[in-house]
Parts: structure tokens; sequence; C-alpha cells
């Protein structure tokens, strides 16, 4: 692929942006880049104490503050679940990228994560996780260039899908679709 825009991961904790991203990457040879990662290396503490310490609305703010810090091409980014809670962030990531969601569903999600409360979430301390779901689920749709269903699938099968969403796309605007 040729396409010199990042590649933008975004979906719910669980549905693969950080495995898938880094397997992406390997498999188009481009950098890889885990924003959750950049927080903490930034704040130098781990999610979990961001929102121990300061809330879950300071996490979304720093969140947003190291997205819009984010200046790169050709890379392959995996964003934090609450990413899309911020429309600045979303649009500096859209300008030089292709957004794609991995959707997954509750069930799914539920299988595949066991600590989400202890992983640093950015929800409302109330706020229960199939609310969360249904919330973010809006929002990660509103941006989305790509949809990709992970559900069943591995991680290689959500690539080749993801790959092959790509190349349609970059096809389709060479040819004025």
């Amino acid at each position: 692929m040729d396409d010199n825009r990042n590649l933008v991961l975004i979906g719910m904790p669980g549905s693969g942006k950080s495995t898938v991203g880094v397997i992406l990457a390997k498999r188009l040879a481009r950098p890889y880049l885990d924003s959750d990662i950049l927080i903490q290396l930034v704040e130098g503490r781990t999610l979990q104490e961001i929102v121990d310490q300061d809330g879950y609305l300071v996490l979304r703010e720093i969140e947003q503050r190291v997205l819009l810090d984010i200046t790169c091409d050709h890379h392959v980014i995996a964003t934090g679940g609450s990413a899309p809670y911020s429309a600045l962030a979303m649009e500096h990531l859209k300008k030089n990228g292709v957004i794609v969601y991995l959707t997954a569903s509750l069930q799914t999600l539920n299988q595949r994560v066991h600590d989400y409360e202890t992983r640093g979430l950015a929800k409302h301390p109330d706020q229960s996780f199939l609310d969360l779901f249904r919330e973010r689920s809006e929002l990660y749709s509103s941006y989305a260039d790509i949809t990709i269903d992970s559900n069943g699938r591995d991680q290689d099968q959500v690539c080749d899908d993801i790959v092959a969403d790509l190349q349609k796309m970059i096809a389709s605007s060479r040819h004025g679709q």
C-alpha cells in the first residue's frame, strides 16, 4: 500500500486495537503507536492511577492533549477506547488518517477482558459497562471510515479485512468514485 495516511484504530477495550495494531504495523512495514502507552509515558503513571488520583475527566483531557500532539505519517495508531469523546482529537487524527473501527459484541468483549475495574477506563464511576458500550458505539460509528467486525475472528483475519478494505478505498479514490 502506497497510501501515506495513518491507520487509526478505534473501538472498545477488548476489541483488539493494540494486538491488531502491532500485527498490522508489521504486515504493512509501518511504525506503531499506542496512545495509551504514550499517555502513561507522558504522565509517568498508569491509566488507572490517573483515574484514581484525578478522575476520568482528567484522563480524557490528557488523552486529548496526547492525541493532538501526534504528528506523523504512515503509522498505525491504536487509540484508547475514550478517544472519540474528543471531537478535536478525532478531527486531528482524521485529517491525515483512515479511521478503522473494530467492533465486537458485548459478549465478546466480556470474554476477552476481565479487568475492567482496574483497566483505567475513562468512564463515570456509576456507569455500567453496558451503558458505556452503547454510548461509545455511537461515537465510534460516527468517526469510522472503515468498520471491521472482530467477533469470532482471530487477529490475522481482522488484519486481512482491514487491508482488503483499505485497498478498495484507495482504488476507489484513484478512480474518482
